[in-house]
């Protein structure tokens, strides 16, 4: 019977795999300035924290931006 034949298997679906870094929580420093010396300092670090803060987010962005692109090409 020509129905009773072998049909060959669907191919197996693509996995695809997210190895983009996880986010983590942005940390400024502590800080109790006392003088303008010491506050001038505190907002130096805090915007050096929020800029490495920043960079780390991009970096993330950016890598599930190329994983959703090699997603979907065939």
């Amino acid at each position: 019977m020509p129905g009773c034949g072998s049909v060959p298997p669907p191919p197996a679906p693509q996995l695809t795999l997210n190895a983009c870094p996880a986010v983590t929580r942005c940390q400024l420093p502590a800080a109790a300035p006392r003088t303008n010396g010491a506050l001038n300092l505190t907002l130096e670090r805090a915007e050096a924290a929020w800029a490495v803060c920043a960079a780390e987010v991009d970096m993330v962005y950016f890598c599930q931006q190329e994983a959703d692109v090699q997603a979907k090409k065939p």
